[in-house]
C-alpha cells in the first residue's frame, strides 16, 4: 500500500482537526441570537411540535438550532474549505493550469486528468455549470496551442462523496460533455485503491469521535430559549403608518 496515500489519510485527519472542527464550533457559538435565524412565525411552532411534541420556547430553539448545527453549518464549512483541502491534503496533485484544482494519472485508463473538485452531489448551482465548462474550454484551447493530447474525457469533475444516482441535474448537464466522477469511483481513479473512499471517510469518523458538542449545543439552546420567551410576549408597541392618498395607483 502506497505510503503517499497513507499520508493523504493522515493529512485529511489533521485537516479535520485544524480546519473543519474549529470552524464548526465557532459557527455554533454564533447561534445564540434570534436575529441569526430566518424565523418563520407561520411555521416555527409546527416545527417545534413536530420535533419534540410541544411548542414551548425551548422546543422552538431546538427546531432552529439542530438543522443549522448538524446540516447547513457543517456542510457550508466543508464546502468553503474545499480549495484549502486540495492545496494541503492533495498537494501532491496540485495543478498549475488555470481553473483546474488537481491533475492526476487516472489509475483506470492511465491518462492524465485535469480535474475540478466539488464537495458533494448537490453542491453546485446553475451558474456553476457554465463556469466549469468555461474553465474546461480554456484548458482545451491551451492544449491546442501547446500541442498537448487532451481529450474530452481527460477534463473531469471529481466529486468527493456520493454516488452517480444522487448527482443533481446540474452535474448531469456537465456529464453530457465532460465526465463527472463521484465518490468511490473518484478516489479509486485518483489512488488506485478500491477501498480508499471507505478508508478516508472512516478516518474522518475517527477524528469526529474526538469531539462532543452536546454541552455547547445545550448552552446555545438555553441562551436562545430566553430570547424566544421574550419575543413571544404580546406587545402593543407597534406603529401603524398611513398610506398617503393619491400618491400611487395600481391598475
Amino acid at each position: 500500500m502506497s505510503s503517499n496515500f497513507d499520508e493523504i489519510i493522515e493529512k485529511a485527519k489533521d485537516f479535520f482537526r485544524n480546519e473543519i472542527a474549529p470552524s464548526h464550533i465557532a459557527n455554533t457559538k454564533k447561534l445564540k441570537k434570534l436575529k441569526d435565524f430566518d424565523l418563520n412565525p407561520f411555521l416555527h411552532k409546527y416545527k417545534a411540535s413536530f420535533l419534540t411534541g410541544n411548542d414551548d420556547p425551548e422546543s422552538i430553539a431546538r427546531a432552529l438550532v439542530y438543522p443549522r448545527v448538524l446540516g447547513q453549518s457543517i456542510n457550508t464549512t466543508f464546502g468553503n474549505k474545499l480549495q484549502k483541502f486540495c492545496s494541503e491534503v492533495l498537494e501532491g496533485f496540485a495543478s498549475t493550469t488555470s481553473g483546474i484544482d488537481i491533475e492526476y494519472i487516472d489509475k483506470l485508463d492511465g491518462r492524465r486528468k485535469y480535474c475540478q473538485i466539488k464537495a458533494g452531489p448537490n453542491t453546485i448551482n446553475k451558474d456553476d455549470v457554465e463556469t466549469i465548462k468555461g474553465h474546461f474550454a480554456g484548458v482545451k484551447n491551451l492544449a491546442r496551442t501547446n500541442n498537448l493530447n487532451v481529450g474530452f474525457n481527460d477534463l473531469v469533475v471529481g466529486v468527493f462523496y456520493g454516488t452517480p444516482d444522487n448527482l443533481s441535474g446540474h452535474y448531469k448537464r456537465i456529464n453530457e460533455e465532460y465526465p463527472v466522477i463521484v465518490g468511490q469511483d473518484f478516489w479509486y481513479r485518483l489512488t488506485g485503491e478500491k477501498d480508499f473512499y471507505q478508508r478516508i471517510t472512516d478516518a474522518m469518523g475517527e477524528v469526529a469521535s474526538e469531539y462532543d458538542g452536546s454541552e455547547l449545543i445545550e448552552e446555545v439552546i438555553n441562551t436562545l430559549t430566553k430570547e424566544i420567551e421574550e419575543s413571544l410576549k404580546p406587545t402593543d408597541n407597534f406603529e401603524v403608518k398611513e398610506v398617503a392618498e393619491g400618491k400611487e395607483k395600481y391598475e
